[in-house]
């Protein structure tokens, strides 16, 4: 009997033609958040089942979400370099400094942008008035020393402060704490810690505290609303399950709707389902502040990058934000 080559694209023809399947997605996505307001959307994906529901959309019946929540972008980032995670989310520091570290390999890039909210610098120390006023003394809790958006900005603000080249200069001031352990430290009044570099919701209830005031905003070292959160995953994930990929997006996407639309049913669920002890009128002004905004569209991402690439912290430098994000959404009035 004699047997003729098939090519490949028409045995692939036939291989779809007859119903045999191809390499099926993922059946368990694993994604990450961290603690505070910021993460809300995170929050209502989880909570609503929305990320079930959009897989079902896409022909993807009993797909598992595992959540895990981290202190920080640092350990995020090995565990999804390590495979064990598939989204990612946290600052920006955090996400271009993998960016730049992956491309060629995994080639991390932005999913989308979460937020757009204001960083505090508080103090109790009431000597500092500006940076100029922290001593070795001071000790200054944030996220990630050097690496969270926190340590970013002070050190662009310390730049700013002490002339070209002392971005360093308060480096070593700064200790790695998460928020709430943070924000403890900062109200005990007792031990090491005069200040906390921090976000929503926590600034704004160290701020109610007697004797705390704010040294600093992000939005005065960035001239201007910038992204402070940011989803990311790898090149090699996304090509692999586009529909879990679309799933996500478009899940992402009604969660911000969802928190912009009813903004008082947004602050009783962050207290529901983050169990924090505060009050749905505290959250809900924070919600209305004009300064946060919940949105998809990265926001002055480029100059948080420049900085990081003048500095060496990146090694490349991208001609865009766009280079750093997936296409889908590169339609956006990114900055």
């Amino acid at each position: 009997m004699k047997f003729h080559k098939v090519s490949f694209a028409i045995l692939a023809a036939a291989l779809v033609a007859f119903g045999v399947p191809a390499k099926a997605e993922v059946s368990e996505v694993r994604v990450a958040k961290q603690l505070g307001i910021s993460y809300l959307p995170l929050m209502y994906m989880e909570n609503l089942g929305l990320l079930e529901k959009h897989a079902k959309a896409q022909g993807i019946a009993d797909l598992k979400i595992t959540w895990s929540t981290f202190t920080g972008g640092g350990p995020m980032n090995d565990a999804l370099i390590s495979g064990n995670l598939h989204f990612a989310s946290g600052g920006v520091g955090p996400f271009a400094t993998l960016w730049d570290r992956t491309r060629g390999s995994l080639g991390v890039k932005g999913v989308t942008a979460m937020n757009s909210m204001p960083l505090y610098l508080n103090t109790r120390n009431p000597n500092v008035k500006t940076i100029k006023d922290f001593t070795p003394k001071d000790k200054i809790a944030l996220p990630s020393v050097k690496v969270s958006i926190q340590a970013v900005t002070l050190q662009m603000a310390a730049e700013q402060a002490f002339g070209e080249g002392n971005h360093g200069r308060l480096d070593a001031l700064t200790v790695s704490m998460g928020h709430v352990d943070g924000m403890a430290a900062l109200l005990s009044g007792a031990g090491e810690i005069t200040a906390h570099f921090t976000s929503p919701p926590y600034q704004y209830q160290e701020l109610a505290q007697p004797g705390i005031r704010r040294v600093l905003s992000s939005y005065e070292v960035l001239g201007g609303p910038a992204t402070f959160n940011v989803v990311w995953t790898t090149t090699k994930f996304r090509e692999a399950n586009p529909k879990v990929y679309k799933a996500f997006l478009a899940a992402f996407e009604e969660a911000i709707d969802l928190i912009n639309k009813d903004k008082r049913a947004a602050a009783e669920n962050y207290l529901k389902w983050s169990k924090e002890k505060d009050t749905v009128e505290n959250i809900y002004k924070i919600l209305n502040d004009p300064e946060i905004e919940y949105t998809t569209t990265p926001k002055n991402v480029m100059k948080y990058v420049d900085f990081l690439h003048k500095v060496g912290t990146l090694k490349a430098k991208p001609a865009s934000w766009k280079e750093m994000f997936f296409p889908e959404v590169h339609h956006l009035p990114g900055s």
